[in-house]
C-alpha cells in the first residue's frame, strides 16, 4: 500500500491539474486523532469545485483503490469534504474558505510543502 504522504502528493497534483487555488497541506497528526493530514484548496466557482472533487475521487480509486469513507457536500455545495481516513480533503469556494479559515483553527498543525 502507498504511503500516506504519497497519496497526499497525488491529491495535490490532482487539485493542481484542475487549477485549484491556494492548496495547503496540514500535518495534524500531532494535534488530532481525526486524521494525519488535511488538504485544503479553493475553487473560483461551483463547476470547478465539482470537477476537483470528481478528479480526486477518480484518481484515488484508480491509483490506490481508495474510495472516500464519507463525502459531505454536493455539486451545489460551497464546501465539500472527502474523508479518506488518514487524509481529509476540504474543497471550498474562495468565499467560504475565507469565512471558515480552517488554517487558523488548525494552526497547531504543521504546514507541509509539497
Amino acid at each position: 500500500m502507498a504511503e500516506t504522504l504519497d497519496i497526499v502528493k497525488d491529491i495535490v497534483k490532482s487539485l493542481d491539474s484542475k487549477k485549484g487555488e491556494d492548496i495547503d497541506v496540514l500535518d495534524i497528526s500531532g494535534v488530532s486523532v481525526v486524521a494525519d493530514y488535511f488538504v485544503v484548496a479553493s475553487a473560483a466557482n461551483l463547476p470547478q469545485l465539482g470537477a476537483m472533487k470528481d478528479d480526486i475521487e477518480e484518481k484515488m480509486h484508480k491509483d490506490f483503490g481508495l474510495d472516500p469513507k464519507n463525502v459531505e457536500g454536493s455539486r451545489s455545495s460551497t464546501w465539500i469534504l472527502l474523508d479518506y481516513g488518514d487524509i481529509i480533503v476540504h474543497l471550498f469556494t474562495r468565499e467560504d474558505r475565507a469565512f471558515y479559515n480552517l488554517e487558523r483553527i488548525w494552526k497547531d498543525g504543521k504546514k507541509v510543502e509539497i
